[in-house]
């Protein structure tokens, strides 16, 4: 082959290098533009799509009065209780109470088997008769001595003797009738009644049980009144005083009960230094309405203890996130999420709600509740009533739902 063969064929394979590479480039070029465009596509979708939210979802900045305290917690308790023993030993007949069952003062609850306590009556009032006899003889033989000396026949010394016998008849007549007495009362012990009005609570014994003397038949409580024991420290003590409310949430009850402090213990207790404060909450129901409370006792509860009351712009505890470095909350802003830094100051309780004072934000911005979890920001939010946030706060929440 000539040398200008090999040239032209040198010329023929670079051109075919130079098209492949034009072809390749063509081709990378095409495909980035599709990949732009496939992201400016995904990037406007997303602007499309919308957070729905319902007026449950969100609230607002308001000026609310708010309740600055201490928190208490404890286990209630009633106020009156009682608790019924034997006071004498037997067989315990006619406990029909049980648990829950109502009772009223004075009200036979059971009794103890009284034939052995009949008996010593009776044996007491014999021996009392018997004493009394024998009052009687040494009497007559008294009152013959004493004519017998008068008359000189005796001696005076015979008449003392006579006296002092008379005497000690008289003295064991005596003890015998307070043995009478010790004996009837035993007979009274064997009824057992009802101290207090109120409910059973604990039934310790069962009929034809031989139960001893202070055993424990039947407690009853009155739950009309139940209090919380609260224990303050030494620096919280000097805060309360009697008359202060504290809203209290009852273990297994939404209801939010108020409870008023009532006593104030004088002395710490002995090793945690801690005071007890004492909190009453009354647990009737107005005369012709169905009780409401359902408290017991033993129920834990807990609360605050209102010291102080200040009126401040603030928002729901659980609205104000802390995954910043500085707490922020989500705000709704013509019509998009935006995030807005707060200063957070005081903390408490309003219309039974925790809530918190922030700084940084005006009265009226809307403010995504907490447990619709964290939202894009810039993310457009769409109202599902009148197409508007509500015009009134709200410190419940419901799940956010996407909508396209």
């Amino acid at each position: 082959m000539s040398s200008t063969n090999k040239t032209v064929l040198k010329w023929v394979a670079g051109l075919l290098v130079l098209a492949l590479l034009a072809v390749g480039t063509v081709r990378i070029l095409a495909s980035r533009k599709a990949q732009q465009q496939a992201l400016e596509a995904n990037s406007r979708a997303k602007d499309a799509i919308a957070v729905e939210l319902a007026s449950t979802d969100v609230t607002q900045v308001k000026l609310l009065d708010i309740t600055q305290g201490l928190a208490v917690s404890g286990s209630l308790k009633a106020v009156n209780s009682a608790v019924i023993k034997a006071r004498v030993a037997g067989e315990l007949q006619g406990l029909v109470v049980r648990e829950g069952d109502f009772v009223k003062t004075g009200q036979v609850i059971a009794r103890i088997d009284a034939s052995e306590y009949l008996s010593r009556v009776r044996q007491a009032k014999e021996q009392a008769e018997s004493a009394k006899a024998q009052v009687d003889v040494v009497q007559r033989q008294y009152d013959n001595n004493k004519a017998l000396v008068d008359q000189g026949f005796i001696s005076k010394t015979a008449l003392d003797t006579s006296l002092a016998n008379l005497n000690a008849a008289q003295a064991t007549y005596k003890a015998a009738q307070a043995a009478t007495d010790v004996a009837t009362k035993s007979v009274d012990d064997t009824v057992l009644k009802a101290p207090i009005s109120g409910q059973v609570s604990q039934r310790l014994a069962q009929p034809g049980e031989r139960v001893g003397i202070d055993a424990r038949i039947v407690e009853i409580v009155d739950l009309s009144r139940v209090e919380l024991e609260a224990s303050l420290s030494a620096a919280e003590s000097t805060q309360i005083q009697v008359g202060q409310n504290a809203e209290l949430q009852i273990e297994g009850s939404p209801q939010t009960v108020t409870a008023t402090v009532v006593r104030i213990n004088p002395s710490a207790q002995a090793g945690s230094r801690s005071v007890l404060a004492y909190l009453s909450i009354d647990n009737t129901a107005p005369a012709g309405l169905q009780k409401t409370l359902a408290l017991r006792q033993g129920l834990f509860a807990q609360g605050t203890l209102g010291t102080a009351r200040v009126s401040l712009p603030a928002v729901p505890l659980a609205s104000v996130r802390t995954d910043r470095p500085a707490p922020y909350v989500q705000a709704v802003e013509n019509g998009k999420v935006a995030y807005r830094s707060v200063e957070v100051s005081a903390r408490g309780q309003a219309g039974g709600a925790d809530v918190v004072a922030v700084k940084g934000l005006a009265e009226g911005t809307i403010v995504i509740l907490g447990n619709v979890g964290i939202l894009r920001e810039g993310t457009t939010v769409r109202f599902t009533q009148a197409g508007t946030a509500p015009a009134a706060p709200s410190t419940s929440a419901s799940s956010a739902k996407t909508a396209p």
